[in-house]
Parts: C-alpha cells; structure tokens; sequence
C-alpha cells in the first residue's frame, strides 16, 4: 500500500470517529483490589447493567459539575410481560431519587454531598461527602432471586457532636395497565425508618426498595443486608472459579469483571433458564442463536456455574423443539419465555450456530448424556446446512448475525467457518459417544472439502490486503475477516492480521464492521483476538487487546466489552463478556475439546512473558489449572488436579499441539 494512501486512510478514520465516545488515551478509572475506583471529578456520566434471577437494572448515573451524584434507576422485570408479548416486552420504569425519601438531618433534609470514591465490584458503590459532618455511601445491586432491586444506604457521623438522624416511613404503590398475566403492582419503600441520634463515628444503615409484582403473589419482605451478603456471595464465587493470572494486571481484572457480566443474566422463566443478553434493547426472557447457542454457552462449563450450564442446556433443548422433518430453518430467536419466536431476518446461519455451540458445550460439560440427547439435534442442523450448499460448495445463508445490517451475499463467511468448526467438534462428540460410528469419518472428510471450498470461495485480495472477502462480491474489509484464524485456517494469516490492525478498522480499541464506516460491535472484535491469538500472532494482538481492556475496563464507559456504537447507547450485553474470555481460553490456551474428558491444549505466550495460568477450570468434568512457563526448550505446560497434583507435564516448542486426557 502507498504511503500516502495510507495516512490518507487514516486521517478518514479519525474524522469519522471524531463522535465516538470510545476513543482510546482517557482513563479515568484505576484497579482498586477485585474493584475498579473512579477518583473525584465532575462532570461525568455513564450506565452500568446489572441481573438477577428476577430483575435487570441499568444504572444511568452521572457526577455533576458541582461534584454531585445523581442517578436513575431504569429497572426492567423480565417476566411481568406487557402487550403485545414481542422481544422487548418486560415490564420497565426509570426511578429517579425521590425527594421523600431523603433523611432529616437536625430537622433539615440532607443536602448533596459531593462525590469522594466511585466503586464497581460487582455492585456500584458512591461516597459522598455532605455539609453537616454526614457521608453517605449508597451501594446498588440487584437481589439475587427476587424481583427487586436494592439501594443499600449508609449514613456516617463523621463530626465531632452529636447528629439528629430521622428517616422517613415511606412507601408508595403503583398499578401497571393490563400485561400478559393481569396489570402488575409496582412498588417502592424505605426498610429502616425510624428516628436516630449518631454519635461521631456511628453508622446507620437503612435499604430503599424497588419491586414488582404480580398483584396476587406477597411484597417484597427479604433482608436488604442479607440481599447484598448473597450478590456478594455471588460475585466471590464466580471469581474463584476460572481464574486467569498473566503479568498483565488490566487483563487480569477485565477478566475477573466479565465472568461476572456473563454469568449474572440468567433469569428463570416459566421457559426454564434463559440466559438474556440485557441491554437498550431489552433482550430478556429470550434466547438466540448467536449470544446464547454461539457466544456464551460454550464458555459456561469452563466457569462451571450450575445456573450457567443448566440455561445452555435449556436453550439447546428450546431450539430442538423446532426441529422438522421438511428441514425449514429453527427461529433465530425463542422470546417471552419460551411462548414466542422471532425470525425476522430469515436464515442467518441460525443452524451452523448452533451446531457449533452445542457441540463445543456438551464435550466441554463432561456430561455424556447431554451429549446424548443434543447429537440428534447437532446433525439435524448440520444437514440442514447441507442442504444450502452451493455449486461452489459453500453454505448459503439470507443474512448473518447482523441481521441485514451490512450486506453478506448469498454465502458468507462467518456461516462456512461456524459450519466448518462443526463439523469437526461434531465428529469428535460421536467419536467421544461411540467410537465406532461411522459418521467421524465422513465428518472429517467433509470438513477437509469445505475447507478447501472455502478458500477457493472467499480468498482474495480486498483493499490491498491478502485477506478474505466476507462474501463472493464483497470490495470492502469487513472485521468478520478473522473467523477463519478462529479455526485455524493458517494460508491468510499475515494478510488477515494486517488488515484487521490497519486503520481501516483497527482504531485504537476497538474495530469497525467495515472500513469507511463508523460502526463498530465489540463481537467481531473478540473473535478477532482470540483467532489472532490462536493462530500465533499473540505478539502483535497483545498490546492491542491491553488499550482495548484498557478502554472498556478503566476509560470512558466501564466495565465490561459492549455491544455496539452507535447502536443501542453501547449496551453492556452479557454474552460479550463471554466472548471476551473466550480470547484467553480458546485463543491464548488454544483449548479445544475432543472428549468429554479430553481436550488438545495449543498455548501461546506473548514473548515478554515468562509464565501464565488457569487456575480452578471447571470443564470436562473435572477442576482442575493449567500452567504455561517459558523454558530455553519451548514453554512447559502443566496440568494440575484440585489437590493440586500434576496429571500432566510436558515441555514443546511454542506452536506445538498437546493433547490432554484428564483421569
């Protein structure tokens, strides 16, 4: 490429972006323990997403210029369903603070404070400090099973003399027009009222609630301090399960972070366990096939969550139902709790997801008779797939996972690759089954044309770049470019991997769909560093992905990878959280399963780095860590039990597969 095209391209990009809230280079957060703190300022704002069982909250929060706190609680209740019951139809409403509810001070209302810490840690948590020698320190979480949403508040005699403290009686009941099930009582109230005198240095605590409710089910009545032991509880231990330890603190940490975003947006509807993506959207209460049959699901055995395991079980189960013997395609969406479908934009390669996913989940689970009940399903999709091969022997598709938004062809890249990896991860699910089934080989030997179809279909120089063409008469990159380094595909690599990081769509911390665009979502991008990773350019994706777990963890909008900008205010939806480990467990690691107790391990360190690890994996049915160290012979690998035993210990050069059998 000319040089001064290529200044040329850039400058193009950096006006184009010139609106993005997400340039790189304004931190503005730092690590604080398992936390992330935000020092005093104002002029701040952001929103922060949070989920139990029963509830989803989007925190819309903000520090004035005066350096005051505000916020709005914009809860959502995934199964108090409105009219009409489509995809977006959980009961919400936004709560600002209500000025009845505000303590008295000495007879007067509590004035603001200004902010003094900011902290996430699984909650959100603001100190502020107000005239009068009171700080207050408010935490939300939501509760873990009930549908209510708790604002713990604190309030501190931080004076020398004695304070007059009086919290209100407050309570206050709203009835909802009709919904799916009858209108819904909504309903907010203060736990802890009374009249106080704090002596310097004493606290007093006390709970704000905000519920809903069918009207014929009890109110809320739980503990408010029990409610935040147990999302304490929760966040502890979805740490100490799956724990990445590498020299770099910020990767470290936004790993920590995303096991918990990925793992909390489960809710339990009258469908079973639905993994919901969350979000602008309202995506709750529903299942589809890229988030949860793709993206999440094969992530959970690796974190080894009951709740996680049990909802990709459940949507495998929900998708099967739609299995037919006419092969019309399975909805790309099951919505309102199972009662419903969305398939508005056709065939998006629905059945290669899932393909895909379930059978990367079920050898990953350990569980032999998941595997059992999903093989029908898993070959009905790959016949399905089948039967939309071309002439050029690719699989066509109407769309992609982005549903129309950017074109695709009538055959693109990401369906091949998803098809392709199935295939492959499918035979090794039978062979794991019965051995002696007669379809491993004919699943290879297919997977092996397609692949050779595939380059001949998709190779091609695009923009200069040595690279891939998402689809036949495709003349632009496009970031979905990295699926086939996903699986390995090693004939493109160094065109692949430059023109990904070029400023064509590489622009700082994240990547674009398409160069001369302004779009980006954050999914393509964790595809990208993951097959980037995987096939043996960690190099060059490692400081890259540090300014991008930079950004998201600790910059402008935090904590956790987005869905997309401008689209949907840059949603913190779950599943891209999981595709954000999944760079470090099938990337860095190179973990591929090949039996329910088996899995080829293809590690890759960074070359600064002497050593890494997983510690407590919870897949294959067992627990158990992988080391990487570097040695003068390579990088020493081992494999070591919860007793902490070593069942596995082996020395390759950098590049080299090993293939792990756990007893």
């Amino acid at each position: 490429m000319k040089i001064k095209s290529y200044i040329n391209v850039f400058l193009c990009s950096l006006v184009l972006l010139a609106n993005s809230p997400l340039l790189a280079g304004d931190v503005k957060w730092s690590l604080d323990g398992e936390g992330i703190t935000l020092a005093p300022r104002s002029g701040h704002k952001d929103h922060f997403a949070m989920s139990g069982r029963a509830v989803d909250l989007i925190l819309e929060w903000s520090i004035s210029d005066q350096g005051f706190f505000e916020a709005t609680q914009w809860i959502r209740w995934p199964m108090l369903r409105t009219i009409p019951n489509n995809t977006h139809a959980a009961l919400d409403m936004r709560f600002k603070e209500a000025a009845e509810t505000r303590p008295l001070i000495n007879g007067q209302p509590l004035t603001p404070g200004k902010v003094r810490r900011t902290r996430i840690d699984g909650v959100f948590s603001v100190t502020s400090d107000h005239p009068g020698g009171i700080s207050q320190t408010r935490t939300f979480c939501p509760s873990s099973s009930s549908p209510a949403i708790i604002e713990h508040l604190e309030l501190r005699n931080t004076s020398d003399r004695n304070i007059h403290l009086v919290i209100p009686a407050w309570r206050k009941t709203q009835q909802t027009k009709p919904g799916t099930r009858g209108s819904y009582l909504i309903e907010e109230s203060l736990l802890g009222s009374g009249d106080f005198t704090l002596a310097p240095g004493e606290v007093k605590t006390y709970a704000l609630i905000r519920a809903a409710r069918l009207q014929e089910e009890a109110p809320y009545c739980d503990n408010p301090e029990s409610e935040l032991a147990a999302r304490r509880a929760f966040i502890d231990s979805v740490r100490s399960s799956l724990q990445l330890e590498t020299p770099e603190a910020v990767l470290n940490s936004m790993f920590a972070f995303a096991k918990v975003r990925a793992v909390e947006s489960i809710f339990s509807t009258r469908g079973g366990l639905m993994h919901g993506p969350g979000g602008y959207n309202k995506f709750l209460a529903a299942i589809w096939a890229n988030d949860q049959a793709e993206y999440i699901n094969p992530f959970f055995p690796f974190l080894g969550n009951a709740l996680g395991n049990e909802s990709a079980i459940n949507s495998y189960r929900l998708f099967a139902k739609f299995m037919n013997p006419e092969y019309k395609p399975i909805p790309s969406s099951i919505i309102a709790e199972g009662e419903g479908i969305w398939n508005g934009a056709g065939d998006r390669g629905d059945q290669a997801m899932i393909a895909y996913g379930a059978s990367r989940f079920v050898l990953a689970s350990g569980n032999p008779a998941w595997g059992q009940e999903m093989m029908p399903l898993i070959d009905w999709c790959l016949e399905y797939c089948r039967r939309h091969r071309t002439p050029e022997g690719v699989i066509a598709s109407d769309r992609d996972e982005l549903e129309g938004r950017f074109p695709s062809g009538k055959a693109n890249l990401c369906t091949n690759i998803l098809f392709y990896d199935a295939l492959l991860t499918s035979a090794n699910l039978k062979k794991a089954l019965n051995p002696q089934d007669p379809q491993i080989a004919a699943y290879v030997r297919e997977a092996e044309q397609l692949k050779q179809d595939i380059r001949k279909y998709f190779e091609g120089t695009v923009e200069g770049f040595d690279t891939y063409k998402y689809y036949e008469t495709n003349k632009v990159l496009r970031s979905w470019i990295c699926m086939p380094l996903t699986a390995g595909f090693t004939e493109k690599v160094k065109g692949t991997v430059d023109a990904l990081f070029s400023p064509k769509l590489w622009f700082g911390n994240g990547m674009l769909t398409a160069s001369g665009g302004k779009t980006y979502w954050d999914r393509s991008a964790l595809y990208a560093f993951r097959g980037i990773f995987f096939v043996g350019e960690q190099d060059r994706a490692l400081p890259k992905l540090i300014d991008y777990s930079q950004e998201r963890l600790l910059g402008q909008h935090v904590p956790y990878a987005i869905e997309a900008w401008p689209e949907a205010n840059q949603s913190h939806l779950s599943a891209e959280s999981g595709l954000y480990c999944r760079i470090f467990t099938e990337g860095l690691f190179g973990i591929n399963p090949t039996g329910f107790r088996s899995f080829t391990l293809l590690p890759r360190m960074p070359k600064n780095w002497d050593k890494t690890s997983l510690k407590n994996i919870k897949a294959f049915g067992s627990t158990f860590s992988i080391s990487m160290k570097r040695v003068p012979q390579g990088i020493e690998v081992q494999v070591t039990n919860v007793s902490g035993q070593t069942i596995y210990q082996q020395t390759q050069a950098e590049g080299i597969t090993h293939s792990i059998t756990l007893p």
